[in-house]
């Protein structure tokens, strides 16, 4: 199974680094990149050799919102896979993430079950994204 590229947009660093752990161990994804605010994400992923199949976005930031990076990455129509966890996935957040761009909201207190198991599916059929993205 390839590994899965991911980015991780996320503002706490003892969040990012469990994380990090926890999806390189158990869902066969390599982390390429990290920012901690929207202005960072947003300036990552419209960088032309930043390549990642997979973005993973919480909504609170250390400045921005993850909101905005949803909204930024999805009008980039780059093929990535947008996913938001999150302690705050309300119904209502949830609806608005999605509208944004988002395929799946996860909840980071209850669903990381089910974020690794995501991320296993992507990685095991669906890193056929772009083509520059794959290897």
């Amino acid at each position: 199974m390839q590994a899965l590229k991911a980015y991780l947009v996320e503002d706490s660093p003892v969040i990012q680094q469990s994380l990090i752990a926890t999806l390189e161990e158990l869902a066969s994804v390599n982390v390429v990149g990290i920012a901690e605010d929207e202005q960072g994400a947003v300036q990552w992923l419209s960088e032309p050799g930043n390549k990642a199949h997979l973005v993973i976005v919480d909504i609170f930031l250390s400045g921005g919102s993850g909101l905005g990076v949803l909204k930024a990455a999805h009008q980039m129509q780059q093929g990535r896979h947008l996913v938001v966890l999150s302690n705050y996935a309300t119904k209502d957040m949830r609806t608005r993430c999605l509208a944004l761009g988002a395929e799946r909201v996860f909840d980071k207190s209850t669903e990381i079950d089910a974020l690794i198991e995501y991320c296993t599916e992507l990685a095991g059929h669906d890193v056929s994204g772009p083509s520059e993205l794959r290897a």
